[in-house]
């Protein structure tokens, strides 16, 4: 076709007039005859399979998300399950889905083409989080799992995660195992499938429901450090807000809480229902203060002392927080995670079972304030690489070994875990403890505001920021290469009034760890930042770090630190 590139042509063409193709995706392809960069985009390469997954635009094309690109995937997986498979019986796999468009449908495809292959397939009738998928692995022994979803990116998008027998999204050697396994499936021919009525009838599709969300609420609720004070004043005196942003967060945040003793639990009515759209904000992500403008409305309205926010596949927690004025602040995943390690760890110690061999484990570009705070604990701290997939793994080699006890896991995108059921980070579970801070703060006559402030004057006012930009398509992803490729082939001496120490590129596999396209600068007076390429989105991501005198400094350091850095990267 004309403007198209050879590839794109040859893909298109064979989409056409594949007969397993249904008339509507070729009704779809066929409207765009004269949009030929749509076209291309859409056909230029595979959707690629990266370490967490698939994840892309909604849509008919190759590099697009959409049955057939599920339904490859899906073979490959289940051809890496069967080729590990060594015990009796039949593998089996447990899969879950979020509220975007056409998670259902992405769902029974995987699930039927699982099927296809002898594999058992647990079902989760209707929307869950991710989470839960993970527990449920784990409850379950299953093979493996899948969750669709697209966390927190537009409504445009869906997403295809995948996660091994201890509950955890694939590290990379074993995501490249399945890699190749799809690499070898013809899109169309090369995929095993029957229908539901087959799956179902030969036992090789099952639907969960309430029992396994009751055990998924109940060890939730186990990891609670002040579950008797809840349950007996604290959660009667306590306010809190909640929206799920039209996610999977609803029921199961709200049941842990009512659990363990909360009674003052008031949702956003607006965004209590799932919706694909997510029609009441830009971005259903709570990373950003604008997805909490309904929760500040109605915490002002009900003078709320917390407000807690859950992306739509409830793996990450938002709070917002009352500052010494009274006025709403959103906490960063930074502050809230050091809140949460001093909180949960403090509380084990008063208790006497804060354990000797402790670890606490965060990645690579999350703050330092969290560690030392950990480390004023007695805990040991490991860094990972950028996804939570790592802390996961770290999980695994501590309980084999034995020789450190996995206690808090977390990532400044809002992601946290702690306790031992899941491999992934959980939204429900920070849910629960940054109320059961907040409530036990507040019996002391604080707020979670003036406990950051003493943590700030006991270990040094540590501040972040994180800067993206997005560039899509073909031409963003050169973009994008290029950026790193200047930073890496002529890094700075100096920026922002400090030298730089030290260039850490990790795509060398520094320490241990596996080879990932970051670049991290350490500056002499203790600052650092960072480029990453967003492995989920079409992004560069780029981190900054300081240590202040007071918390004036800290920002006005960070600011020119960022303001500098991003004129390059903007090529300013």
């Amino acid at each position: 076709m004309t403007g198209l590139s050879p590839k794109a042509a040859e893909t298109l063409t064979r989409w056409l007039k594949d007969p397993s193709v249904d008339e509507s995706t070729k009704a779809e392809l066929k409207a765009l005859a004269d949009e030929p960069k749509e076209l291309e985009e859409r056909f230029y390469r595979d959707l690629e399979f990266g370490t967490g997954g698939l994840r892309g635009v909604i849509g008919a094309g190759s590099n697009r998300i959409n049955r057939y690109t599920v339904g490859r995937a899906t073979q490959g997986f289940a051809n890496y399950i069967l080729g590990q498979h060594t015990g009796e019986g039949r593998p089996s796999v447990v899969i879950a889905h979020d509220s975007r468009r056409f998670s259902p449908e992405f769902t029974l495809e995987a699930a039927l083409v699982l099927a296809g292959n002898g594999i058992e397939t647990h079902l989760f009738p209707s929307l869950r989080s991710t989470p839960q998928l993970s527990f449920a692995v784990r409850h379950l022994k299953a093979s493996g799992g899948i969750v669709i979803t697209a966390s927190h990116n537009p409504p445009e998008y869906n997403g295809y995660k995948v996660y091994n027998a201890e509950g955890g999204q694939l590290v990379p050697d074993e995501a490249e195992k399945v890699i190749a396994n799809i690499l070898e499936v013809d899109s169309f021919n090369g995929v095993k499938r029957i229908s539901r009525e087959a799956a179902e009838s030969a036992g090789l599709l099952h639907w969960l429901g309430e029992a396994e969300d009751e055990a998924f609420t109940d060890t939730v609720a186990a990891v609670s450090v002040g579950r008797e004070e809840i349950a007996s004043t604290l959660g009667r005196d306590f306010s809190i807000v909640y929206t799920p942003l039209h996610g999977t967060g609803n029921l199961p945040v709200r049941r842990v809480l009512e659990k363990i003793g909360f009674t003052q639990v008031h949702v956003v009515p607006e965004q209590e229902q799932p919706d694909s759209e997510f029609s009441t904000v830009k971005s259903p992500n709570p990373e950003e203060r604008e997805a909490f403008t309904l929760a500040m409305k109605l915490g002002e309205e009900l003078n709320a002392d917390l407000l807690i926010g859950t992306d739509p596949d409830a793996d990450r927690m938002g709070a917002v927080v009352r500052d010494n004025e009274g006025k709403f602040v959103v906490l960063s995943g930074n502050q809230s995670g050091a809140l949460m390690i001093h909180y949960y760890l403090s509380r084990l110690q008063e208790q006497g079972k804060l354990p000797s061999n402790g670890a606490v484990v965060k990645t690579i570009v999350t703050s330092e304030m969290g560690a030392a705070v950990a480390s004023h604990y007695g805990a040991t701290v490991f860094n990972t690489l950028t996804g939570f997939k790592y802390i996961g793994e770290k999980m695994n080699q501590f309980e084999q070994s034995g020789e450190y006890t996995y206690l808090f896991g977390y990532e400044e995108s809002y992601g946290y875990l702690a306790g031992n059921y899941a491999r992934d980070k959980d939204a429900v579970l920070a849910a629960m403890l940054i109320a059961e801070a907040g409530a036990y703060y507040k019996a002391q006559g604080k707020t979670l505001y003036d406990v950051l402030q003493e943590l700030y004057a006991q270990f040094g006012y540590f501040l972040e920021s994180l800067e993206s930009r997005t560039l899509k398509g073909k031409d963003g992803v050169a973009q994008i290469q290029g950026i790193m490729n200047d930073w890496r082939t002529s890094p700075p001496h100096e920026i922002a009034g400090a030298s730089v120490t030290e260039v850490l590129d990790y795509s060398l596999g520094l320490n241990g760890l596996p080879k990932e396209n970051v670049l991290k600068y350490l500056l002499s007076d203790g600052s650092w930042f960072c480029l990453r390429p967003s492995g989920t989105e079409p992004k560069i991501k780029v981190y900054f770090a300081v240590v202040g005198e007071s918390l004036q400094n800290a920002k006005d350091k960070v600011a020119k630190l960022t303001n500098q850095v991003m004129a390059r990267v903007d090529g300013k």
